[in-house]
């Protein structure tokens, strides 16, 4: 009878999802990359901040990655790795 009331809409879906949480916070070349991965669908979505001091004020960009893992580790691993690649390649252009 569970199965029915999730295909239906009734109840289940809700508590798969939990809100991005900073699972870990790194400096990288003068930025700040928060890995803030979430569960989803029983597995973590890679998830991020990469941030910076421009002239005063703090500018972000928040990215999401289709990647999945079953592991809160690996997820903020994929995460930082994921920042680090777009300072290299955006670097201040990201927030503009």
């Amino acid at each position: 009878m569970s199965f029915l009331k999730r295909l239906f809409g009734g109840g289940g879906g809700a508590a798969e999802t939990s809100a991005p949480t900073v699972a870990k916070e790194i400096e990288y070349k003068g930025f700040a990359i928060k890995a803030m991965p979430y569960k989803e669908g029983g597995q973590f979505q890679t998830c991020g901040v990469v941030s910076k001091d421009v002239g005063g004020t703090v500018k972000e960009h928040k990215f999401i990655r289709a990647d999945r893992f079953a592991a809160l580790d690996d997820a903020v691993e994929v995460s930082l790795t994921k920042g680090r690649q777009l300072v290299d390649e955006q670097g201040e252009r990201m927030f503009g």
